[in-house]
């Protein structure tokens, strides 16, 4: 019978690497971690030369479960003599680019624990232990299991044909930009950072290639996401518990209403797209076009390029736009592995197919399987904030142990989420 491990992770992202620095130190804890790709690469398409995290270095792999580990953004930087230049530099905020060196850094420290291309074809269980089969033919056991495997690119109903023939998500922007600012104009759609940052991007560029450029967005307006610190106070333990006791349509509805607290834009890059239309247009009009509360509603091929079906949602009209080239940021939505079929009888659903992970990110009642970033709709908006995956991995060692290596904070905010046990009780003295 081969090795039992402790634990499998399968998806080697900033979670399950973060899982797995602070796994490094347990004594007693055998984990192994496989990933389909041949090394780390977080979201090479949009490593943009400026782009910054919108979270601050803080929340790194490890710091907020344990500052002394060696496996920090501080100690990456002291490694690599970059210490001083940060701390001049004041910004709590790492340059995008730079974090992904990080994360590599931090995966060569650990290539014992990781093993890069094992695409995982299925998961079946023995009785004893999950049984993890790669493409490369390798079988590997644990009795937990955790799933970092990530989201895939969201592509809205109506477009799925223009991502299939020659249209570009922004998951693959960079690769891809030579080719898009060939077509004599070009289109991104979407409202989050990603949009804007194309756009920023293809914006500088415009000069010097001469095309067109529209940015279509359904949102009624260019919206920056809150940043405030009471509202950052969401980013919580609490909070989170808070909103994993709400009944489920509840939860869809609260967090109908929270796109400008993690789908917005940096209130940074937007008045720096402002200030560069402002600074074409002293010589004229930028040839640009911005429409907001404006959906499309379909696409079909024109020559070359594509026709866009557009409707304003305020005043209801139906019009059209053509375009060269269309770049969708339109997000990433959580996905559900297909190798996971053999055990999908080990696993809790909710009523629309999707993980139905408790209070410890379980999916089932032994807490022999775990998710990270597969639970918004049960944990909030918080599940893909890179400043929670400390306290996620600190719940999960947790739970695979039966017992704390890592502190985890009950209570961080000073504000409350639900009526307060105290004034319940005075509420119910009033009812009488």
């Amino acid at each position: 019978m081969s090795r039992v491990h402790d634990l499998v992770g399968i998806g080697i992202g900033p979670f399950n690497l973060g899982l797995a620095a602070l796994a490094e130190p347990v004594p007693d804890l055998d984990a192994v971690f496989l990933d389909a790709r041949p090394g780390f690469d977080w979201h090479g398409g949009m490593l943009l030369d400026d782009a910054t995290l919108q979270v601050p270095f803080l929340a790194d792999l490890v710091t907020l479960a344990d500052p002394t580990s060696r496996f920090s953004w501080l100690q990456f930087l002291k490694e690599t003599g970059r210490l001083y230049p940060f701390y001049i530099r004041e910004s709590f905020y790492p340059l995008r680019r730079e974090y992904n060196l990080y994360c590599r850094w931090a995966a060569d420290r650990l290539a014992h624990r990781l093993r890069w291309g094992r695409e995982v074809t299925e998961v079946t269980h023995d009785g004893e232990a999950y049984v993890v089969r790669a493409a490369t033919g390798e079988t590997f056991r644990g009795r937990r299991l955790v799933l970092g495997t990530g989201t895939a690119p969201r592509v809205p109903a109506g477009l799925e044909e223009v991502l299939a023939d020659g249209g570009v998500h922004t998951a693959d922007y960079l690769p891809r930009k030579v080719e898009l600012q060939r077509a004599g104009s070009i289109t991104v759609v979407g409202s989050g950072q990603s949009a804007a940052e194309v756009y920023a991007d293809l914006l500088a560029d415009q000069p010097a290639f001469g095309y067109a450029l529209h940015w279509v967005t359904r949102s009624p307006r260019f919206f920056p996401m809150e940043y405030t610190k009471l509202t950052l106070e969401m980013t919580s333990p609490e909070w989170s518990r808070h909103f994993q006791e709400l009944p489920p349509e509840t939860r869809a509805r609260v967090q109908a209403g929270q796109a400008a607290l993690s789908k917005g834009i940096s209130s940074t890059t937007i008045d720096e797209i402002y200030d560069a239309l402002y600074a074409r247009s002293v010589e004229g009009a930028p040839e640009t076009t911005l429409l907001s509360a404006t959906e499309v509603t379909g696409a079909e091929r024109v020559g070359d390029g594509w026709r866009l079906a557009l409707r304003h949602t305020e005043t209801e009209e139906s019009f059209a736009l053509t375009t060269g080239a269309v770049v969708l940021a339109t997000g990433y939505a959580a996905r559900v592995p297909e190798f996971l079929a053999p055990v999908r009888d080990r696993i809790r659903w909710d009523e629309q197919g999707r993980f139905q992970a408790d209070e410890r990110f379980a999916l089932d009642d032994e807490a022999t399987l775990f998710v990270q970033n597969g639970e918004e709709h049960t944990h909030g908006f918080v599940a893909p904030d890179l400043g929670m995956g400390a306290m996620r991995s600190s719940v999960i060692l947790a739970a695979v142990l039966g017992r704390e290596v890592y502190p985890v904070e009950k209570r961080i905010a000073f504000q409350e989420f639900g009526v307060p046990d105290r004034l319940r009780v005075g509420a119910e003295a009033v009812a009488r």
